[in-house]
């Protein structure tokens, strides 16, 4: 059986620092994603592919409030469904372009995939997932009003809505995926953590939520029992220090002592927190090794030669020819 690698695509990776989020730039991003998966393709592994789509879905809200006078507004959760179409459908253009140059013929598929969620999780109860634009307090104020939002203040940037971010409990199309997977087929699914479902009536509703992307992926690995689990970010490494005096690369670990690291504060919720926990949810579910980083590293970090390499048991093992990162780069 070929080893398989689920590999969840942050948002940086369609939209860039500093772009607009056109089609056209994010187009180019996906290719260039897709150009860094195909060398794990030619070395004969299968992959699943999970993406982020915060800008995305935060733009079709934009769309729908300020169209709502001329068409029927769209729930959060229809949003999600439309982005992980959109992304879907980009991310498989690109990768079957890129796979036809290089010879390879290998299937692929976006599945919009839902995420059942518990309508008792506390989270539904204490929203705290910032989504959509910055309002004045006057514009925050007046949506409340009229939609029933929750509104949190950013004292920098204005008002948000925010909305709940549940535990991911099972992936809907699961035995889907794992068929295709089983048949060679490369799988792109649960974007932006899937659509929040419950179960309704013996079957589901969606609700206005938002889930972690990497804890869906995680789920997902683990349900699928992949070998591999990489998490594609804006860094090269996780760093201890961040940013901060000391600052110093993560190239080999284990789980345990980055559990030690994870509760002593060095990676924050709203940055590498979820990234890191995700991956130690992974591997305390069975599974043998997470890759944390860039895209633009992705194949030297398979090849052990890049990338931090989180590995289950209590002994981290240190490939050879491992590249050390500069502090700071």
């Amino acid at each position: 059986m070929p080893k398989t690698a689920l590999i969840a695509v942050g948002g940086n990776s369609l939209i860039r620092a500093g772009q607009k989020g056109t089609v056209a730039e994010q187009m180019a991003n996906a290719r260039r994603t897709a150009a860094a998966m195909v060398g794990l393709i030619r070395d004969g592994r299968r992959l699943v592919i999970t993406h982020g789509n915060g800008p995305q879905v935060g733009a079709q809200l934009l769309r729908s409030e300020r169209a709502s006078d001329q068409v029927p507004g769209q729930t959060l959760d229809v949003c999600g469904a439309s982005s992980q179409g959109e992304i879907g459908y980009m991310l498989a253009q690109s990768l079957e372009h890129e796979l036809i140059a290089a010879g390879l013929k290998v299937p692929v598929v976006g599945i919009v995939t839902q995420t059942l969620v518990s309508p008792d999780d506390p989270a539904m109860q204490h929203p705290t997932k910032p989504i959509g634009p910055f309002y004045s307090q006057a514009e925050a104020e007046a949506r409340k009003r009229a939609f029933g939002w929750q509104i949190v203040e950013d004292a920098a940037r204005g008002y948000r809505r925010v909305v709940p971010s549940p535990e991911p409990l099972e992936i809907v199309e699961l035995e889907v995926i794992r068929e295709l997977v089983n048949h060679g087929v490369l799988v792109i699914a649960v974007g932006g953590g899937g659509i929040p479902v419950v179960r309704d009536d013996g079957g589901y509703r969606g609700v206005e939520a938002v889930i972690d992307k990497d804890r869906a992926s995680a789920l997902l690995a683990s349900k699928l029992g992949v070998d591999l689990f990489v998490i594609s970010t804006d860094t090269d490494y996780v760093y201890l220090n961040y940013k901060r005096p000391g600052q110093r690369p993560i190239e080999s670990v284990t789980a345990e002592e980055m559990t030690a690291y994870f509760k002593a504060g060095h990676f924050p919720p709203g940055n590498m927190g979820p990234k890191v926990e995700s991956a130690l949810r992974f591997l305390a579910a069975g599974g043998a090794e997470v890759i944390i980083t860039s895209y633009e590293c992705l194949n030297e970090a398979v090849a052990g030669k890049a990338g931090t390499h989180i590995l289950g048991g209590t002994t981290a093992g240190h490939p050879e020819g491992r590249a050390t990162a500069k502090v700071g780069g």
